[in-house]
């Protein structure tokens, strides 16, 4: 049986894509990097990457800065996170930012890392939303805890910021502004992210 040359031709662009090969200026694209996983004893659901927005999802990029490689480089308005490469590279990510009135723009650097950290609500946020109370000595890490499979706490001269660049089970708030400040990338990503950052690494937030 002979196959018809546009289901040929389809077969062969799903093949590309899938080989990370890319048409809106990625040089690789990672889309099939989004699948289950056990990490540290969580079973880490897949992601239906299909319903993100492509320029959302983990790809190389060329970018050029001046900035040293192991930077990240947080761009708030257009919702991506880059950590910086060598040879005019970097690795881009979807991210999800602060909503109105939560925003910030500065420099950093990441002080700790943590794998499936403990997060705990600040005293304003429990005054916002007091339902948060029950999490005042800290919510247990796990598949639904607020910052996900991993967090990277961002200080500057003041000390802990309060900020952080953490992961997140709702991958609908990739490229949305709907956080309490904090940068969320998708759990795959943070995971990627965590392994390749650096304590001390400097952090900018545009």
């Amino acid at each position: 049986m002979r196959m018809k040359p546009f289901v040929i031709a389809a077969g062969l662009a799903l093949a590309t894509a899938l080989a990370g090969c890319s048409s809106d200026g990625a040089i690789r694209l990672f889309s099939n990097d989004y699948g289950a996983r056990t990490d540290a004893g969580y079973n880490l659901p897949a992601i239906p990457i299909y319903k993100v927005d492509r320029k959302y999802h983990r790809q190389v990029v060329r970018y050029q800065t001046d900035e040293k490689p192991g930077t990240i480089i947080v761009d708030t308005s257009q919702k991506f996170l880059y950590f910086i490469m060598e040879d005019d590279k970097a690795m881009r990510y979807g991210i999800g930012v602060g909503r109105e009135g939560f925003e910030w723009k500065g420099t950093a650097r990441v002080a700790l890392k943590r794998e499936w950290p403990v997060w705990t609500p600040p005293a304003e946020m429990i005054r916002r939303q007091p339902e948060l109370a029950k999490f005042r000595g800290g919510m247990d890490p796990g598949l639904t805890n607020a910052l996900g499979a991993r967090a990277l706490y961002l200080f500057n001269k003041g000390g802990d910021s309060g900020y952080r660049l953490h992961g997140t089970p709702e991958w609908a708030s990739i490229g949305k502004a709907m956080s309490s400040g904090c940068i969320r990338l998708l759990n795959q990503d943070i995971i990627d992210l965590y392994n390749r950052a650096e304590i001390g690494a400097k952090v900018i937030v545009r």
